[in-house]
């Protein structure tokens, strides 16, 4: 606190003093001005903490609430005092308010006390105010209640403001930020300190029920688990109500979920469940149990005779239309397999399958395993070679179970090969043996399996080899006999060729003259070399 007085010429000391508050005065602090020394007053409040500069400023540290007085500097001359007084004025930041006693809830309808805000250790007093959604909150009868106090600490001197809200909640306070502020004076003016803010449990009665089947899946089959569970949209949600099963007027109480294990077509229907105290606030839902039946007639294993007739039905019995796909042996068939007359070809493995394309994992199928046996069918061919030394005999067999081949040669010929089989496929193969007879022979094929033995014999006859020997034999040597008669004719024209060739020779040696005849000479002679 600066001496608002001017230092005069002749001063003599200078001194501090306060008035209490029935004036009197109260000397702290003295500081002449020739020794300039400084003298402080026995004033417990102010021990050790008064400090007076040269210039008779006036410090005073570790302010406290009672600082706050008149305080007069007074300059003392021979013949006159000065005093220039200065008013002191403490202030104390008061401390963030604070939301306390909070309620753990707030129920529609009903006024009760949603907390108290404090703030503490303030100075002067300040006032608090309180705040939904950043809006103030007047009073308001029956809905808003606010009560305030302020309490002063008689060391500290300090003040502790607490206001303490009643509201009467709505489904609107639901998520709604309420908080309070404190409003308090300092060196500057008017300042605010907020709050943080708090939010309340808005508890409210259920209005409406719904219903709800677990797992959330579009189409329910048989053996299916499904769970009902029932809500309310009141605060808290209710934790019992009432289930009602089709065909049951009475409803099961259970908590807010009711299971059924393994349910059955007969489990189709309407199912409801409500407040248990409230019976009319109901919800319901339909629920389809799906199912799929397939019965295949005949199934399993069926052996059947070749050539008889075999009727098969797949029946299909289901909640809504299902798809049918026939395989054989893992291939799907085109249609539905019917049989007249059964052939080697028609065994096999069949399965009928269904399914319900909008249900998941809604899928059955049956099987039939298909023997069609038959007793060994023999036929036997033969085929000759093109150069006609060999024969190649084969033994075509059918039947089922695969009937074992044996051959039997009667008669003397060399075999050529050992028998050779074929795969075995749709009841069918054959075997095959190469021979070249010397002579007549027969070859037995022999075929048997579990239900007969078959023979079947065929004669094999060795002159056509003989004959085809004999003719190339023949051929040969009329090839060579026409060599030999060529040779022999060449031989003659050369023989009267040189003989008619000395013969005209002499005929020109005797007429030379006879032109004619020579010409005619050499024609013939070019004929007969011709």
């Amino acid at each position: 606190m600066p001496c608002r007085l001017d230092v005069p010429q002749n001063l003599m000391f200078g001194k501090w003093k306060y008035e209490k508050p029935d004036g009197s005065p109260v000397f702290i602090a003295f500081r002449s001005s020739t020794k300039k020394s400084v003298q402080y007053d026995d004033v417990p409040e102010y021990k050790d903490r008064l400090s007076l500069s040269e210039n008779y400023t006036l410090s005073i540290s570790n302010a406290r609430i009672s600082d706050e007085k008149r305080f007069v500097c007074m300059l003392v001359t021979e013949d006159n005092v000065f005093e220039a007084p200065t008013i002191v004025k403490v202030f104390k930041q008061p401390s963030k308010p604070e939301i306390v006693s909070k309620a753990p809830f707030l129920e529609t309808e009903q006024l009760k006390k949603l907390g108290d805000c404090i703030s503490k250790d303030s100075y002067p007093d300040g006032n608090i105010t309180w705040y939904r959604n950043g809006k103030v909150l007047q009073p308001l009868e029956g809905v808003v209640v606010l009560i305030f106090k302020k309490q002063m600490d008689p060391v500290t001197q300090l003040y502790t403001m607490t206001s303490s809200l009643e509201y009467k909640a709505t489904k609107a306070d639901i998520q709604m930020p309420f908080t309070c502020s404190v409003t308090y004076y300092g060196p500057s003016g008017q300042k605010t300190v907020q709050s943080e803010q708090a939010i309340f449990d808005i508890y409210y009665p259920t209005e409406q029920v719904t219903i709800q089947v677990l797992p959330s899946k579009t189409a329910i089959k048989e053996g299916d688990n499904i769970t009902l569970k029932c809500l309310g949209n009141g605060n808290p949600p209710p934790e019992e109500f009432l289930f009602y099963l089709p065909g049951q007027p009475e409803g099961i109480r259970s908590s807010n979920t009711y299971t059924l294990t393994d349910v059955r077509r007969n489990a189709t229907g309407d199912y409801k469940c409500s407040l248990i105290d409230k019976k009319s606030m109901i919800a319901s839902t339909a629920i389809t149990v799906h199912y799929l039946d397939l019965s295949l007639n005949p199934s399993g294993e069926v052996t059947k005779q070749i050539g008889d007739a075999l009727p098969v039905s797949c029946t299909i019995s289901a909640s809504r239309n299902a798809t049918v796909v026939w395989m054989k042996d893992n291939i799907r068939l085109r249609s539905s397999p019917s049989f007249s007359s059964l052939q080697y070809q028609d065994a096999g493995n069949y399965v009928c399958e269904t399914a319900l394309q909008e249900v998941e994992g809604l899928k059955k199928r049956e099987s039939l395993t298909l023997i069609v046996e038959g007793k060994p069918q023999i036929k036997m061919t033969k085929k000759t070679d093109p150069s006609g030394l060999s024969k190649t005999i084969i033994c075509h067999v059918e039947g089922f179970p695969k009937p074992a081949i044996q051959w039997t040669i009667t008669g003397s010929g060399s075999v050529i090969n050992q028998t050779e089989e074929s795969p075995y496929i749709n009841g069918r193969y054959y075997s095959k043996i190469i021979i070249s007879p010397e002579e007549n022979v027969t070859l037995t094929c022999t075929a048997e399996n579990q239900l007969e033995r078959t023979v079947n014999s065929l004669n094999v006859s060795a002159n056509e080899n003989r004959e085809k020997v004999n003719d190339q034999a023949k051929l040969i040597v009329g090839i060579v006999v026409g060599l030999l008669l060529a040779a022999l004719v060449a031989g003659v024209v050369y023989w009267l060729y040189m003989k008619k060739s000395k013969t005209a020779s002499k005929h020109v040696n005797k007429d030379l003259g006879n032109l004619e005849e020579n010409k005619k000479l050499e024609e013939n002679n070019h004929k007969t070399e011709a």
